[in-house]
Formats: structure tokens, sequence, C-alpha cells
């Protein structure tokens, strides 16, 4: 949905790994952020200011399947305490009067929510692009004309097998792919946008030919393979996770498969792609910039809490779906003032004090690192990326400790 080839990013349900999907779109960068993560929109001070582009939220946590990867282990019946009508209303009030973000109403199943259409007819009406990332199961002919009705411009679905029989022994859903084949077909029936998102694990990594080629046989508009961040029920994949080296040579691909396939197709949750992306054009003599490479020269790697929020489905606010240190509630504050003054969203915007590697990479800007994936290997969100090869030049190293002590020097 960004552009020609549009598409998403990770956070909060199923598309995927239990991430969100993110069907994001309309928006520039894929993220729709700049190269430095800075909105560049003025505030009504005159000043600048850092601005959600996409917020994820977790309508429900109710869940019909049993995803072996869910960021957050969501089952089926009711939770307590969730956000009813009125709230989630003044909510996307609140997040329409000081930003245009992309609304992705994600889960648990966003389509166990009662209320879900009126909610998305109302945050379209506020002039927000509502988005949605359903599992599949209850999209019918019927309800996804409904969802086209209510202003919803794309939904995700999430294939993470080239087959049936992978498919369902990862969703843990015997009829899983079947089920998610007849929501894109009825999808297609009503003109209803969506993209496919794949979470990337030791069990279909030498499936991603074939998944792409799925795909877009299809009809997709994106491709959006997650790399496994291993939160909620993921924990237990730990070992799952591919290795460095496999991630550096899985990103290397999809780097070289951008210009090769008609859909847009890049990684979601494997923020140094980035990196790669900046490498392998300067290998080939090609300056990256806005007007060569459109809005690739614009998208950045990790995004929480720069231009990307969490809201779960009791409201409270994280930097994203898998990091889960609460940054706020919604309840108790509004998250236009959680987003300015939240500590974790202002450290997720000080590159420079990032540990490790991230803190003095030439690309740090650009990248990030995964500050979920950090936290879950090392319990410190500001801990280098586990799953990054790269070592940064020992000058950068030196350049960032002396613009350090230039800052503590006052």
């Amino acid at each position: 949905m960004h552009g020609a080839k549009s598409g998403g990013h990770p956070g909060g349900g199923h598309g995927g790994h239990g991430g969100g999907g993110h069907p994001g779109g309309g928006h520039p960068g894929g993220h729709g952020n700049n190269r430095d993560g800075h909105d560049g929109a003025t505030d009504k001070s005159g000043g600048r200011r850092w601005l959600p582009r996409l917020i994820a939220w977790e309508m429900t946590r109710t869940c019909n399947l049993n995803c072996v990867h869910c960021r957050a282990a969501a089952r089926f019946g009711k939770y307590k305490n969730e956000l009813n009508t009125a709230e989630c209303k003044a909510l996307l009030d609140n997040i329409a009067s000081f930003s245009n973000p992309i609304i992705i109403m994600t889960g648990g199943e966003p389509m166990l929510r009662d209320d879900i259409f009126e909610l998305a007819r109302y945050g379209t009406d506020l002039g927000l692009r509502m988005v949605m990332a359903p599992c599949g199961t209850y999209v019918t002919e019927e309800t996804a004309q409904k969802i086209l009705d209510s202003g919803i411009q794309r939904v995700s679905y999430s294939i993470d097998g080239a087959t049936a029989e992978s498919h369902d022994n990862f969703r843990r859903v015997e009829g899983a792919f079947e089920s998610v084949m007849k929501a894109i077909e009825n999808s297609k029936k009503v003109g209803l946008d969506f993209q496919v998102n794949t979470t990337i694990t030791q069990h279909n990594l030498k499936e991603l030919p074939d998944i792409l080629n799925l795909v877009i046989s299809l009809g997709a508009k994106a491709h959006h393979p997650f790399l496994l961040v291993p939160t909620g029920r993921g924990e237990a994949l730990k070992d799952q996770e591919i290795s460095p080296e496999d991630y550096e040579k899985t990103l290397t691909w999809f780097y070289e498969m951008r210009d090769k396939v008609p859909i847009q197709f890049k990684p979601t949750c494997a923020p140094h792609y980035y990196r790669i992306f900046r490498q392998k054009e300067k290998e080939k003599g090609i300056k990256v910039s806005r007007e060569t490479h459109g809005l690739d020269a614009m998208s950045k790697g990790c995004m929480g809490g720069q231009t990307f929020a969490f809201i779960s489905h009791t409201g409270k606010v994280q930097i994203c779906g898998f990091l889960e240190e609460e940054c706020g509630d919604v309840r108790k504050e509004s998250f236009s003032t959680i987003w300015d003054t939240s500590k974790v969203f202002q450290q997720m915007r000080d590159w420079d004090d990032y540990k490790g590697r991230c803190g003095y990479c030439e690309y740090k800007s650009v990248c990030g690192g995964c500050r979920a994936r950090a936290f879950a290997f090392t319990e410190d969100y500001l801990e280098e990326e586990p799953f990054c090869t790269y070592e940064p030049s020992e000058a950068a190293k030196e350049a960032n400790e002396a613009k350090k002590k230039r800052a503590a020097a006052g």
C-alpha cells in the first residue's frame, strides 16, 4: 500500500509472527518515515517533533487460532478489561488530533470484536487510513464486503508454508491454510486489496522461494517476510531462529529479489536489511537517494518509538508489539502525551546511546537493530542487535566516542 509497491511492518496480532502483519499503505517510505526517522512536521509551538506514521492496535486478544509463534500468546475466550467502544473512539480522536498515521487493526483476531466495522468507519471518517490483519477464518464474501465498506483499504494474511501441511503445522490448526486461501479468494471477489506476511524460522527457510511464487500467483499487492522475534509463545522458538549467518544470506537474497518480482517484497523485523541494501548499492557504485531509489531510500529498519507504536487491547502503549516494556496507559493519559514524553520512546530516538556495535555503527540511522530481539536475548533493549554479523569500523567507534565527549562537555 505504499506507492506502486506498497506494504507493511511488524507489531501486534496475526500477520507476521503474531505481530501485526501491518498492511499499511498510502504513506511514503513503506514505513512513512524519512531516513533519520524524524517526521519533520511542526507542532503548534513551531518546534519540530517526532510523529507516528504507523500504529498497530491490538483491538482484542481473543483469537480462534493457537499459533506457535504468537507474540500475545492469544487464545479463544473473552479477555477482561479491553477498551470499550467509547474509549476506542476517544483514542482515535486523540491520534487524529496531532498526527495522521496508518492504523493497523490487529489482534488476536480483530474480527471477533462486535464493533470492529463501526470503529473502522469512525477512524476512516477522521481521515485516518485504516487497515486490518485478520487471520482469515471469518473472511467470507459477505464480511469481506463489510471490511471494504467500513473504509478498510487493505488486509494482510499470513502464509507460513508453501503447502497446507507446512502452514498448518506452524499455525497448529488443521485447515488454516485452506481458510486463508478462501479468505484471499473472497477478498478478490469484492476488490479488497491484500498483502501476505510470512514468519521466517528454520522450519520454512528453504521454502521461501516457493512461498514468494505462491504469493505472487495469488495476486497479493505485497509480500512481507518477518524475521522471528521470540516473544509470547514465540519464546519457545528461540532455537528455531535462523542463525546470524543465514540471516545475512536471507536478507541478501531479499535484496537480490527486490527488482525481480512484480510486487513489493521486503523483510520486516529485520532492520539490518537497510544496511545490506546500502552496502550492495555502494558495491555497484550507486548512491542511494530519494531521486534514484524513491521510497526505498527513505525507509528505516527499526521504527519502534520513532514513527511506530503499539497499543494493547487494554490501552497499554509500547514501542512495538514484541517489546513488552510499558510506556504508558491511554486510560491514564492521552496517547499524544505518551508519544511525546515516554522515557522509552525518548531512548529509542537517541541512537548514540544504543550499546555495543549499534551505538557506533555507520548504519545506525537506517538500521537501529531490533530492540525487541536485543531484549529477548540480553534483557536490555538498548543492547546491540544479537543477530547482526556486521562489524562497524574503528573510525566509526572513535567518532561516536568523540561526539559523546563533546556533548558531555556542553
